[in-house]
């Protein structure tokens, strides 16, 4: 029987002592190393006014960091390593915040005293918060091969062959994998009798994934597909991502999503590990600050452009300044986007219509020029404000649009993991795109975005779309 809550408290308990004891024992080096007279009255050590605070507020500001590295999230599934490489990351970069906010306007003899001081407060608040995170998660790591601990799984499944295959090479481990099958799904509707005779039952369909994640509290899902059934695999995914399940597949089955998967050998078996998140959570934490600030920042430097630009647009055309338009975002959830009005009132009369280019007689004249220098669209940075859209991802489309680009190229379902983005890498390199196959050829350069995003990928695609806005070349 697990407790998420009391785990996630063993961790949040030790990180906060250790961040506590870490900083008085760091205190006390200080007033012996640099004011040199503890050991004459020990009392200057708790009269310091910001002894008390640092008790207080430091041990709050490393759980705060922590949460926003994602550390608390997937409790039960925490990697010794990991917490290694991940304890010492934020140990170096909470530190040089410490440093910064707290020390650097400390009395000190030489500059030797500043290193020492980084050194040994780094050294400390790593050791100490290390080490009960080994110890915890070391007992965790125990109970799963002792069969004591279990992760609800899931097969999806159409080759009953191969899911048979898989499952008994992990019910034949002698350490326990923690794999708990509670059933599957049936992509074809039909009863596995090999698998029924594992004790491995039938409890859905394919519609019904996302429920029986919920209902049944699955952590793992493996995904057992037939060479004709592999297109499936984008459904099956898109209806899974708000999850925070792990996905695998066998493992020559990697070229289904090339750049979107991890090989792993889980539960000593040979699977890919389909990525559900393209960053990790301190990473998006970082990306969604940047989003809220470049956003504000330009509508405040725009506003009087803003001015300027509607006045053009409302005495140059008939119709609204802005026009309206029902998108897809994340996870399939629509939205309406705003941009300044390029095209006459009535341009879509006759139904949805992708633009033509420069000589669509649909477009108006200032229209063009704002669609050279990317001005239309600039009313979006208000979109990335609210959360819909960031400053970088796959442009948003139409529902209309999106069931024929589907249609061709299935995998397009895959972008709408990630929030979609005022530019993207698809508009940069291809630009607007006139027909659903040119969708779709453009849809090559979002999948490379969604399989190296960063904060890096961002800002280089933003550079290039500020180079192109300058020259004009905007399509």
């Amino acid at each position: 029987m697990r407790n998420k809550k009391i785990q996630v408290a063993k961790y949040v308990i030790a990180d906060f002592l250790a961040a506590m004891i870490a900083w008085i024992i760091f205190f006390i080096f200080r007033k012996v190393s640099i004011e040199n007279d503890l050991f004459y009255d020990i009392n200057k050590v708790f009269s310091d006014g910001n002894f008390f605070k640092g008790v207080l507020f430091i041990p709050v500001f490393w759980l705060v960091l922590y949460f926003v590295q994602g550390f608390y999230q997937n409790i039960y599934q925490r990697s010794r390593l990991k917490d290694l490489s991940q304890t010492f990351v934020i140990s170096i970069l909470g530190v040089v915040v410490i440093f910064f906010a707290f020390l650097l306007d400390d009395h000190i003899y030489t500059y030797k005293n500043y290193y020492l001081s980084f050194f040994i407060l780094f050294v400390l608040h790593f050791v100490l918060t290390y080490i009960p995170r080994f110890v915890i998660t070391t007992i965790t790591v125990h109970k799963v091969h002792k069969g004591e601990l279990t992760y609800p799984t899931l097969l999806v499944v159409s080759d009953e062959s191969k899911a048979v295959e898989i499952c008994n090479e992990i019910n034949s481990q002698e350490i326990s994998s923690g794999a708990e099958f509670v059933g599957y799904v049936s992509i074809d509707g039909k009863e596995k009798e090999e698998l029924n005779k594992l004790n491995i039952h039938k409890i859905g369909f394919e519609q019904e994934i996302s429920k029986i994640i919920e209902q049944k509290h699955i952590e793992k899902v493996i995904i057992v597909l037939k060479k004709e059934d592999e297109t499936k695999i984008y459904d099956i995914i898109f209806s899974i991502q708000q999850t925070q399940v792990e996905v695998f597949m066998p493992s020559d089955r990697k070229d289904l999503l090339t750049g979107n998967i991890k090989l792993k050998a889980i539960f000593s078996v040979p699977l890919v590990r389909i990525a559900q998140e393209q960053m990790e959570t301190w990473e998006f934490v970082i990306k969604r600050l940047f989003d809220i600030t470049v956003s504000l920042i330009a509508m405040i430097i725009l506003i009087p452009i803003y001015i300027i630009v509607a006045i053009i647009v409302k005495t140059t055309s008939k119709g609204p300044i802005f026009y309206k338009q029902e998108r897809i975002g994340k996870n399939g959830k629509p939205f309406y986007m705003y941009k300044f009005r390029s095209m006459y009132a009535d341009a879509e009369k006759t139904g949805p219509m992708l633009s033509s280019g420069d000589e669509d007689p649909r477009i108006t004249p200032f229209g063009r020029f704002m669609r050279k220098v990317r001005l239309d669209e600039t009313p979006q940075f208000a979109h990335v404000l609210k959360g819909e859209m960031s400053m970088v991802g796959p442009r948003p489309e139409r529902q209309f649009f999106i069931d024929q680009i589907v249609k061709k190229a299935p995998e397009y379902k895959l972008l709408h993991k990630i929030k979609p983005g005022m530019t993207s890498w698809g508009q940069v390199k291809f630009g607007y795109a006139e027909t659903v196959d040119e969708m779709v050829e453009r849809l090559k350069y979002d999948l490379i975005y969604l399989e190296n995003m960063s904060m890096i990928t961002d800002i280089k695609i933003l550079l290039y779309t500020f180079i192109i806005i300058l020259q004009g070349r905007g399509k």
